[in-house]
C-alpha cells in the first residue's frame, strides 16, 4: 500500500512509535520558529534546560507580534530573544522583517523537512510540502535540543480539487468551504491533505493561505505536495536548490475524502465569532461595513497585495470606511514600493501598518464600538480585535477591498474583467534583517539580557495521590485560547510576566475568576466541547498552573491546548459520559481520590462531587511518555530528569 505525502514525511523523521494512527509518534525536528509573543518564554524555558546550543538544522526567532512599544517591556523582550538567539546557535529576525511564517515560507521553508513553531499557524509551511505544526514554546524549546517531538499518529483526510478558480474567487474562499463543511472541530487528529488536477491551479501563496487557515480546524496540519510550481517559487526566491519533488504514491489510501470543484466556489465570509460560521458573500448580503483589515499571515503575500492594490487603483476608500493595510514581510513591502502598487494604496486612501501581525493579533486597529471590520485574517473570535461588540467577517483581500471601495460588504465578480497578476519571475533578496548568531566560540562571551518584566518559569510540583479543589469555573464548547489568556495590545506586553498577566486569566467569560482562584489556592476547571482551540499560546496553560489550577475536566480538547496542559502539568480529563458535564456547578466541592495511583496502574478515575455525593467516571488519553510528564509535574521537570 501506497503513502501519502504527510505519511512519507512522518515516516522520514520517524524516531519512536509506528504509523497507526491514535498511536504515539516521536518525529526528528528539522526546523523551530518563535514569535516574541511565545518567544520569550520558550527562551526562558531553554535555558532553564541548560543546552549551550540548539541541535536543529535551523532554528529562527521572529519578532512580529509584539512591535507596538508603548512602554520598555517589548523592547526587553526582544532584546532578551536577540540575545538568546545571537548565544545559542538561532537567527534573529528583526522587527519590521515581517511575519514569521510569510518570512519564513519566502526564506527558509523546506520542502520534506519537518517544522515546528510556538505559533498555531506554523503549518504555512505545508504549503511548500513541510510537515510543519504548531505547538507550545516547551516542546519548541526541547526540539530545539535536540529532543523528540510527539504527535499522536493522525487521520489523513484528502481534500481532493478539481477544476479552476474563477477570477475574483480566491484561495481564501476555498478554506473556507473546508471550514464550512468540517467545522472547526472537524479537523482534530487529522491531518489534511490536498490532492487533484486543481492542486496545479495553485500557487505557492494560495496554498500557503490554505494550510495557513487549516490550523482553525482543529487540524494536526495541512500538506500540499512539492511540485513544480513549488520548485518555481523556490527559484524566484533564488532558492532552487531547497527544492525537492514530494508526491503521494498512486495507490496511496486516506481515512476520508472531501471533493472540491474550485470552478464551482464563490466569494465566501466567515461571520462572527467563529472561522466556520460560512455563507457567500451574496448569501450575507450588502451589510454596512465600518473597516477592513488586509494583511496577517494568511493573506499578506505579495500576490495578495498586488491584487488589493490592482482593485483600489484610481479609486478612493469609502469616507464611513477605515482601511488598513500590513504587507507580510520587508520584502513584500519593499517591491510594492518598487513597482507603484503601494502608491496606488496610499492614492486610495489606504493606511499602511508595518509588516507585522498587527490588529490580527489584537495589537492595534480596534475597530468602533459595534462596528463591522472585514479582515483577511484566520481568526474571528469574540473580543480578539479589542473591541467586545464589534462583528468581525473574516474574507480575501478581494472581497475586502471592494467592500472598502463600495462601503459594504460586495461581491468582487461585480468587478468584471479578471486581474491579471502573476507571481513574478525574481524576487528582491535581501536578508540584511536576519541577524547570524556568533559562533560558538564567540558565543561564550554573549551576555543573555533579562529585563525586569522577564520573570521565572511558574513553579510546577509533581502530581499528588489526590486532588480536592473547587470547580473554580464552568464554561461551555468552543472555549478559545484567546477566552482563557486574550491577546491585545494591553496585554501582550506581560507575555514574560506570568504573575502579572495571571489577573487577566479567564477575564472574557469572568473578570472574578483571578481572583478567586488566587484565594482557593487551587481549583479544578469544568468545561465543554473543543476546549482549548485557537492559539498555541502555553501561557493559556501557564497562567492558570500559577494560579493553582490542578485539572481541566472537560468534554474534549483541542490537540495543542491538551499537549500544553500535560507540559505544564496540568491533569487533562474528560468525562466518560458528556452528560455528566451538565451535574456539575461552578463552586462544587470536587475530588479526584488515588489519582495518581489510578494513572500509573493505568486504572478508571473517579470524579467525586462532595458537593452533591455523585460520581462520573473519566477518562485519559495519555501515553507512557504523557504519564511520565504528568507525574514529574510537567514537561521542564521531566526533561531535566532526563538529562
Amino acid at each position: 500500500m501506497g503513502l501519502t505525502v504527510a505519511q512519507k514525511l512522518i515516516q522520514s523523521h520517524l524516531r519512536s512509535g509506528e504509523m497507526t494512527v491514535g498511536s504515539e509518534v516521536g518525529l526528528k525536528i528539522d526546523q523551530t520558529l518563535t514569535q516574541d509573543a511565545t518567544g520569550t518564554m520558550a527562551y526562558l524555558e531553554f535555558e532553564a534546560m541548560g543546552v549551550a546550543r540548539v541541535r536543529t538544522e535551523l532554528s529562527v526567532a521572529y519578532i512580529d507580534h509584539n512591535t507596538l512599544q508603548t512602554g520598555f517591556e517589548n523592547a526587553d523582550d526582544h532584546r532578551f530573544i536577540q540575545s538568546v538567539a545571537k548565544k545559542r546557535g538561532i537567527r534573529f529576525s528583526r522587527p519590521g522583517n515581517g511575519i514569521c511564517h510569510q518570512v519564513h515560507l519566502e526564506r527558509f521553508g523546506k520542502p520534506g523537512k519537518t517544522l515546528i513553531g510556538s505559533d498555531s499557524h506554523t503549518p504555512t509551511g505545508g504549503g511548500i510540502g513541510m510537515l510543519a505544526m504548531g505547538a507550545g514554546g516547551l516542546d519548541v524549546a526541547v526540539a530545539m535540543g535536540g529532543g523528540t517531538y510527539y504527535i499522536t499518529m493522525p487521520k489523513i483526510v484528502n481534500v481532493h480539487l478539481t477544476g479552476k478558480l474563477n477570477p475574483y474567487v480566491a484561495a481564501k474562499d476555498v478554506i473556507l468551504e473546508v471550514l464550512r463543511r468540517m467545522t472547526v472541530k472537524g479537523g482534530v487528529g487529522k491531518i489534511i491533505e490536498y490532492t487533484g488536477e486543481g492542486v496545479k491551479t495553485l500557487s505557492v501563496p494560495e496554498r500557503a493561505t490554505i494550510t495557513n487557515m487549516g490550523a482553525e480546524l482543529g487540524a494536526t496540519t495541512s500538506v500540499f505536495p512539492s511540485d513544480e510550481i513549488t520548485k518555481a517559487f523556490l527559484k524566484a526566491q533564488s532558492r532552487e536548490e531547497d527544492w525537492i519533488e514530494l508526491k503521494a504514491d498512486e495507490d496511496a489510501v486516506y481515512d476520508e475524502t472531501i471533493e472540491i470543484d474550485l470552478s464551482s466556489l464563490a466569494p465566501m465570509a466567515a461571520m462572527p465569532h467563529m472561522p466556520d460560521r460560512v455563507k457567500s458573500v451574496t448569501e450575507i448580503g450588502q451589510i454596512k461595513v465600518d473597516q477592513v483589515c488586509i494583511g496577517s499571515c494568511t493573506n499578506s503575500s505579495l500576490m495578495d497585495m498586488l491584487k488589493v492594490a490592482a482593485i483600489l487603483k484610481g479609486k478612493t476608500v469609502c469616507p464611513s470606511v477605515s482601511l488598513s493595510i500590513a504587507p507580510g514581510s520587508k520584502q513584500v513591502l519593499n517591491m510594492l514600493a518598487k513597482n507603484g502598487a503601494l502608491a496606488d494604496m496610499i492614492d486610495a486612501g489606504a493606511r499602511i501598518l508595518e509588516s507585522a501581525c498587527g490588529p490580527c493579533i489584537g495589537m492595534g486597529q480596534s475597530p468602533n464600538s459595534a462596528g463591522v471590520s472585514l479582515r483577511t485574517f484566520n481568526r474571528n473570535f469574540e473580543g480578539r480585535s479589542g473591541t467586545a461588540d464589534a462583528g468581525i467577517y473574516l474574507v480575501s483581500p478581494e472581497v475586502a477591498a471592494y467592500s472598502a471601495l463600495t462601503g459594504v460588504l460586495s461581491d468582487p465578480r461585480d468587478l468584471g474583467e479578471a486581474l491579471n497578476i502573476q507571481m513574478p519571475e525574481k524576487f528582491e533578496i535581501n536578508d540584511n534583517m536576519v541577524a547570524l548568531p556568533a559562533s560558538p566560540e564567540e558565543a561564550k562571551d554573549v551576555e543573555v539580557l533579562y529585563g525586569p518584566n522577564i520573570k521565572p518559569f511558574p513553579t510546577t510540583e509533581k502530581l499528588p495521590e489526590s486532588i480536592t479543589a473547587k470547580a473554580v469555573l464552568k464554561v461551555g464548547d468552543d472555549i478559545t485560547t484567546d477566552h482563557i489568556m486574550p491577546a491585545g495590545a494591553k496585554i501582550l506586553p506581560y507575555r514574560s510576566n506570568i504573575p502579572y498577566l495571571s489577573q487577566f486569566c479567564f477575564a472574557v467569560c469572568d473578570k472574578t475568576f483571578a481572583e478567586r482562584c488566587k484565594a482557593e489556592g487551587k481549583g479544578i476547571i469544568i468545561g465543554g466541547a473543543n476546549y482549548g482551540q485557537g492559539s498555541s499560546r502555553e501561557h493559556a496553560a501557564l497562567v492558570p498552573l500559577y494560579l493553582g489550577v490542578k485539572a481541566v475536566v472537560t468534554k474534549s480538547f483541542a490537540r495543542i491546548h491538551c499537549a500544553n496542559l500535560i507540559n505544564a502539568g496540568i491533569l487533562p480529563l474528560n468525562f466518560k459520559n458528556e452528560a455528566d458535564y451538565d451535574k456539575i456547578s461552578q463552586g462544587d466541592e470536587l475530588s479526584l481520590e488515588g489519582v495518581k495511583t489510578a494513572i500509573v496502574n493505568n486504572q478508571p478515575i473517579v470524579l467525586k462531587n462532595l458537593t452533591t455525593g455523585e460520581s462520573y467516571e473519566l477518562k485519559y488519553d495519555l501515553t507512557k511518555r504523557q504519564k511520565d510528564i504528568i507525574l514529574a509535574g510537567g514537561l521542564l521537570n521531566y526533561t531535566r530528569e532526563s538529562l
